[in-house]
Formats: C-alpha cells, sequence, structure tokens
C-alpha cells in the first residue's frame, strides 16, 4: 500500500504510484503552513488522491498546532468538503494600493 510521505527537504507531502508523483507544496515557518500549489498527473486524476496528500498536510499541522494559509485553489475546495479542519486555518489578505490617474480636459 502506497504511504503519503513528507519530504522535508522537498517541502512537499509526495505520494509514489508506479513511478508518478502526487503532491503538495509547502512553505512552513514556526506558527504556519502554507500549503501552496498540489499536483496529480493527469492519468491519476480521480482517484482521490490529491485529497490524499492534503489530508496528510493538515494532519501534520494538527499534530505541530501550525495554522494552515490554503493558498492553493484545491486546498480550499479540501476545506469546504472537510470541515474538521477549519479551525486550523487562517487566510492572509494582500493589501493592494490602487491609484487611479484622471487625465480630464
Amino acid at each position: 500500500m502506497n504511504e503519503v510521505v513528507n519530504d522535508i527537504q522537498g517541502s512537499r507531502f509526495v505520494l509514489n504510484l508506479n513511478g508518478h508523483e502526487v503532491y503538495v507544496l509547502y512553505a512552513e515557518d514556526k506558527e504556519t503552513i502554507d500549503l501552496y500549489s498540489t499536483y496529480t498527473p493527469s492519468e491519476l486524476r480521480g482517484q482521490g488522491l490529491a485529497e490524499k496528500v492534503v489530508l496528510a498536510a493538515f494532519e501534520y499541522a494538527k499534530e505541530k498546532k501550525l495554522k494552515v494559509i490554503p493558498s492553493c485553489w484545491y486546498v480550499r475546495k479540501f476545506l469546504d468538503k472537510h470541515t474538521e479542519y477549519q479551525n486550523i486555518k487562517i487566510y492572509v489578505l494582500l493589501k493592494i494600493k490602487i491609484t487611479f490617474i484622471c487625465c480630464c480636459s
């Protein structure tokens, strides 16, 4: 049986299947883990494998008492389905300054 592995050097949780990798990339600091990208090869999609690696990442965060930043769209979709992890997620809002220039004659 294939198991999800925390590849610390690669900063990813990865599942190897028949020479293919399914993974979620992360950036971790003392208080948070940012899950910022997932990848599943096209021939393996639709089998719940991305869900499996993201679940492993959330369990790791829970164990380490880290807050999760769900930067990846798939991780946010995962949270919609797995509401039991809502208490450990945080969103980081970006502040963008917009300047309008009006040219009136």
